[in-house]
């Protein structure tokens, strides 16, 4: 099968399509015809080796940790899904969604929403999944309080926004000037440009939604006391830096900010799923690209300004979903 895989750590360029063979489902699993996958920051600092310290160099490596896609092969044992079935699954560790098919733990998907395109629904298993439980899991919060959302128009923070309104917060959205109209449109209460106006000009929260890692010291400051701050992601330039603060913030004081990596589950992912079919949570598609043009979609997000999601089309439905 086809498959997006590189050889080094590097630029976009890196990138390239090879045959694979193609995985059979273990116990557990369930093997998936892959229509679409998204593109996730986490994929773009992978490849370009800013992760190497834990990935190593287990070359060649693969790409790709969502997925929505049909089921073609189900192992013996998984008895509540069935071929034909569609579904939207995330991938342990490695990663490699993006590919023609993919064998995936059951405990790690669920119906794919009925109301959406492959390419719409894709957006949600890792970004809505993430902003749902930052917001209502990690940081708890209410309605009424001030919510700050760093990045509301990316592939997490646009879904920030929408889950933010949705809990009668009062939500700000930062970010770039040609993404103010949608951020309000998502439901944000004020929109503020992200390169004309400081940090120390924004006023106070109750909560913050990092999507940046950067500038961690700065937001902490705009929580009220007993306000909670959440990122999903740490300066990589300065990894070591970044880690201490996130962990002496953790122990010390009444403004804390947390750090977590999204994990979703089947029952995640079918609470997400019912919100997407209720047109409770809308996704953002930036731009669909085939799998052979995946380089481009990398280097158009790592150049920044990239509203919603990239996502990247493998094949087309075979069935209705």
């Amino acid at each position: 099968m086809r498959a997006a895989v590189f050889d080094r750590y590097g630029p976009p360029e890196v990138l390239r399509i090879a045959m694979v063979p193609k995985p059979r489902p273990a116990a557990g699993e369930v093997l998936v015809r892959v229509l679409t996958t998204s593109l996730n920051g986490g994929e773009v600092e992978a490849r370009a080796g800013r992760l190497s310290a834990v990935l190593g160099q287990n070359f060649p490596m693969r790409t790709g940790v969502d997925l929505v896609g049909e089921i073609v092969e189900v192992a013996g044992d998984v008895r509540d899904v069935q071929v034909g079935q569609v579904v939207w699954a995330t991938s342990e560790s490695p990663p490699g969604t993006a590919a023609e098919y993919v064998a995936v733990r059951r405990g790690r998907l669920s119906l794919s929403p009925t109301t959406l395109t492959a390419a719409q629904a894709v957006t949600m298993p890792v970004g809505a999944t993430t902003a749902l439980t930052a917001l209502r899991d990690k940081v708890a919060i209410k309605a009424g309080e001030r919510l700050l959302v760093r990045g509301a128009t990316g592939g997490v923070g646009s879904f920030a926004v929408q889950i933010g309104n949705l809990q009668g917060a009062h939500v700000t959205a930062l970010a770039r000037a040609e993404a103010l109209e949608t951020a309000r449109a998502l439901g944000a209460d004020e929109a503020i440009d992200c390169r004309s106006t400081p940090l120390s000009a924004l006023g106070r929260f109750d909560v913050i939604l990092d999507t940046a890692g950067t500038d961690l010291r700065a937001q902490r400051r705009l929580l009220n006391t007993g306000g909670r701050m959440v990122t999903i992601t740490i300066d990589m330039n300065r990894r070591l830096a970044s880690l201490a603060y996130l962990l002496g913030s953790t122990i010390h004081g009444s403004r804390r900010v947390r750090i977590f990596r999204g994990d979703p589950d089947t029952e995640l992912m079918t609470e997400v799923a019912m919100l997407a079919d209720r047109s409770v949570l809308r996704p953002i598609v930036n731009e669909v690209y085939p799998l052979d043009r995946i380089a481009d979609a990398h280097r158009s997000l790592e150049a920044g300004g990239v509203i919603g999601k990239h996502v990247i089309e493998i094949a087309k439905p075979s069935v209705v979903g």
